[in-house]
């Protein structure tokens, strides 16, 4: 498909460019004075280079305008990124206290468990010294 358009854009091209040319030839071989066709072609001159200013500009001020919209998009995207991170920045506090806390809770429990377990094994080496026997050690 690429093809055929390019195909089109020679042909057009080459079309456009022949009318110009032909065009020229036409204003050199008119019947009027060399004076007169030298005005006509200055002036058509001056009309094509202010039409290609004119259209120069117009593309100047397409692309400034392009140029800004990206800026404005680009600064939007820019500051939404940016609430992302200290939204998740923020997340990863929150959630490395709760893991803190939770630890925090775990050895607690645990510390206490162990007292309880102690204070079991004292009460029972304690018995057991009261009884008289001698506790075999554990292995």
């Amino acid at each position: 498909m690429s093809d055929r358009e390019s195909d089109f854009s020679a042909f057009l091209a080459g079309f456009v460019l022949g009318g110009l040319i032909g065009a020229a030839i036409a204003l050199l071989y008119a019947p009027q004075s060399g004076e007169e066709t030298r005005t006509l072609i200055r002036e058509k001159s001056i009309e094509l280079k202010d039409k290609a200013l004119e259209s120069a500009e117009e593309a100047r001020i397409r692309a400034e305008k392009a140029l800004e919209e990206a800026r404005v998009k680009a600064e939007k995207a820019l500051a939404e990124t940016r609430q992302r991170a200290e939204e998740l920045a923020e997340l990863t506090r929150q959630r490395a206290i709760e893991l803190q806390q939770r630890g925090q809770e775990l050895l607690e429990e645990q510390k206490a468990k162990l007292e309880q377990t102690l204070e079991a094994g004292k009460k029972a080496f304690k018995k057991t010294s009261d009884e008289g026997e001698t506790p075999a050690p554990s292995a």
